[in-house]
């Protein structure tokens, strides 16, 4: 359903306030630069610091901007199942293709709190929903077991697994069928993640190098491992850099040096990267061939 490089979107932000024609451009960008599909409202776009209102709004402007030419899927994840089908539904009435809802954070519920999570929602919206399981984060880690409970819910279509366990790529294969979409939410295990049967990846490096991020993983959908390899050793160290410090800090710092007219404006409690950061992503950028 969802494959190839699928850019985990920044919110940019001019003087606290949501920069909808920054983020208009960004869209824009990413869709003629190749990729397949756009997340709004992830990790990436600090969800975890927009309102309600705010995360609503920025769902709607992708996908008003996306006007249909790639698939939108809706960062709906909350630690409040009740909030997370808030977003779902909202992001159905927008016209969102798919939810993208993570395991719920802070409260580390067990496995059962996990499936009972995600049984709720499927139960209650029929948008087709992506897990996400990204343990350093959440601290609960969806383990495979129960991602193959989770599967056997009708809507629920794949997973974004940030775990960095490349044998789970095989182990969810083997346990939710080829069928189910796997895409990987590290970039700089995508390349081993395609390999092992995955389908694409959830990308931050996608926000400043879509063209090359979409090459990849074309390379990686046509068996180039030879391309693809290239590629992934040109971006690799932007991989890296764009987690010398804590994120989206250096992504949005590094969309700031290669396009026009973007702040790299956080929120607080997130504040600008370091100076070491700065010139790892600066040299990174180098490498690539983005500055």
């Amino acid at each position: 359903m969802f494959s190839g490089s699928i850019p985990a979107l920044v919110t940019p932000f001019r003087d606290g306030q949501f920069d909808e024609a920054a983020f208009r451009r960004l869209v824009d960008w990413q869709i003629e630069s190749g990729s397949s599909a756009l997340v709004p409202c992830g990790t990436t776009g600090e969800s975890a610091t927009l309102s309600n209102d705010e995360h609503h709004r920025v769902i709607e402007v992708c996908i008003e901007q996306t006007a249909g030419r790639v698939p939108v899927i809706a960062g709906c994840g909350s630690n409040d199942t009740n909030n997370a089908l808030l977003h779902m539904n909202q992001s159905k009435l927008l016209g969102a293709d798919a939810a993208l809802v993570v395991a719920p954070y802070y409260n580390r519920p067990n496995q059962e709190g996990i499936f009972a999570h995600f049984e709720y929602l499927a139960a209650h919206n029929d948008l087709p929903i992506i897990l996400y399981n990204v343990p350093g984060r959440t601290v609960t880690d969806m383990v495979p077991e129960t991602v193959a409970r989770i599967a056997g819910l009708s809507s629920v279509v794949g997973i974004k697994d940030a775990s960095g366990n490349i044998a789970r790529v095989t182990m969810h294969r083997r346990a939710c069928g080829e069928q189910f979409c796997q895409l990987s939410g590290n970039d700089e295990t995508a390349l081993a993640f395609n390999v092992t049967g995955g389908a694409g990846c959830i990308s931050v490096t996608a926000n400043v190098a879509p063209k090359l991020c979409a090459e990849f993983q074309a390379a990686c959908a046509a068996h180039d491992w030879d391309k693809a390899r290239e590629i992934n050793d040109r971006l690799f160290p932007l991989h890296i850099a764009l987690f010398t410090d804590a994120s989206p800090g250096p992504v949005k710092y590094a969309l700031a040096r290669v396009m026009a007219d973007v702040t790299d404006e956080l929120r607080l409690p997130m504040t600008p990267p370091s100076e070491a950061s700065r010139k790892a992503v600066d040299d990174a950028l180098e490498i690539a061939g983005l500055i």
